[in-house]
């Protein structure tokens, strides 16, 4: 190993189990300020559509036609309405289930870190 400040070696020895326990404890790097914001993000964008969202195909239509332009039927209205909860529902699943995920793996790597701990004592 060398002796550069990227790689310091364990003062108690370099067995496998202190550089396991080392990399166990030491987890991912924190995450920056922009992956923060774009987590948030995330969760807000198909939340506040899910909010927002009218529950009318015509009062959709109308706000299509203000915000676009674009003038759309009341069939067409009610299957882009109908697109827009599924999608945004399935966002929201998918974070959520993704932020589970982390926790857990979270919850893993400390048990692991416990015991080989354990083990080297």
């Amino acid at each position: 190993m060398n002796n550069h400040g990227c790689c310091p070696m364990a003062s108690s020895g370099s067995s496998r189990a202190t550089a396991g326990a080392r990399i166990a404890i030491g987890g991912p790097r924190p995450p920056t300020r922009a992956r923060r914001c774009l987590d948030v993000a995330g969760w807000i964008v198909p939340s506040s559509i899910l909010a927002l969202l009218p529950k009318c195909p015509l009062c959709l239509a109308a706000c299509v036609a203000l915000g676009t332009g674009v003038g759309i039927s009341l069939p067409t209205a009610t299957y882009l309405r109908t697109v827009l909860v599924v999608l945004c529902i399935a966002a929201l699943s998918y974070i959520s289930a993704k932020r589970m995920r982390r926790n857990l793996n979270g919850r893993a790597r400390a048990v692991s870190a416990f015991r080989i701990l354990k083990r080297s004592a």
